[in-house]
């Protein structure tokens, strides 16, 4: 297995202070005092990897010490995930987690007991886009030419248990359609299969998507939220297409293994919600598709176990067998 890892932000000598021993008390107070790895458990170049390297880059900075990013895919996410349960819980290996990353059976951890809620970062709903060649314009379009030729058309998403895969699964449901779903590693290797027309269609991420379609290399169809994006205005909701109750939206998150000391926990809560409050970082977001959503651990907590289980009666209404 590859990793990729970067360095994000500077440090000085005084604050490269090796740290030994049980966390305790004092050491939560003088945290943090070495430099700290945040696991992004996808490729590089996909919407996760790009949120990711933005917190990193701002905690950086607000906590005086290196962001080490390390890209661990594979697995649909699960591979980069697994590691951070099993890492040590002294607030010195952190993770980007997203919604439905715990619904395989094979996962090998429990998202609701295994890590630390650290806060909600952002949201972000799934993009429907196309190659420019693709016939349809409209998700009305595009369900008719569905139910005319079954089980021809193939759209492309990373693989379960990412939401982009339920978005896929669930469009077929509600649209009474069958389109055969195509997996990759991630958004990037099937942003550029869309482009490519390699896959007529994709269920991709705002982040992965978002400059293509302005550049006009990719037709965005609809969007699953529950209303417009703010980056891509002219792109209706799937509601506003005739297809009510289609909904899937991202959820970004960063979270820690499960034991974290609250002191910790605090300290990066609350420099995060710094960071989400900061007006040049919300822009930043909305312009690449997402909304801030600045939370406290408990409310993170909340999102998760709500998520997760939406997603997981999905799974079972349909009888998916996930890998």
């Amino acid at each position: 297995m590859r990793r990729r890892v970067v360095i994000v932000g500077l440090v000085t000598g005084a604050l490269l202070a090796g740290f030994s021993g049980p966390f305790a008390p004092a050491a939560a107070q003088d945290y943090p005092t070495r430099p700290i790895t945040l696991i992004v458990p996808y490729p590089p170049g996909g919407g996760v990897d790009v949120m990711g390297r933005l917190v990193g880059q701002r905690l950086a900075a607000a906590l005086g010490q290196q962001v080490v990013i390390e890209n661990r895919g594979g697995a649909g996410g699960m591979i980069g995930t697994r590691d951070l349960a099993k890492a040590a819980p002294d607030g010195y290996t952190l993770g980007m987690m997203l919604t439905g990353i715990s619904l395989s059976p094979h996962a090998g951890y429990d998202v609701n007991k295994d890590f630390t809620p650290i806060g909600l970062i952002a949201s972000t709903p799934i993009f429907i886009v196309a190659n420019p060649a693709f016939p349809a314009k409209t998700l009305a379009e595009l369900v008719a030419l569905a139910k005319k030729e079954p089980g021809k058309l193939s759209a492309g998403t990373p693989p379960a248990p990412t939401i982009n895969f339920f978005a896929a699964k669930l469009f077929n449901l509600i649209a009474g359609v069958d389109i055969t779903t195509v997996t990759y590693k991630g958004t990037a290797p099937l942003t550029n299969d869309v482009l490519g027309n390699h896959v007529p269609l994709g269920f991709d991420t705002i982040p992965a998507a978002v400059s293509n379609v302005q550049a006009g290399q990719l037709k965005a169809i609809a969007v699953t939220g529950t209303r417009r994006s703010a980056a891509l205005p002219d792109v209706p909701t799937a509601a506003q297409s005739g297809l009510p109750g289609f909904e899937a939206v991202q959820y970004y998150g960063l979270t820690a293994p499960a034991g974290v000391p609250q002191p910790i926990v605090e300290r990066l809560n609350a420099e995060l919600r710094k960071i989400l409050a900061a007006d040049d970082f919300k822009k930043r977001l909305i312009a690449d598709g997402s909304d801030p959503m600045p939370s406290t651990p408990e409310q993170y907590a909340e999102n998760i176990r709500r998520e997760e289980g939406k997603w997981a009666a999905l799974v079972k209404q349909l009888g998916l067998t996930l890998e």
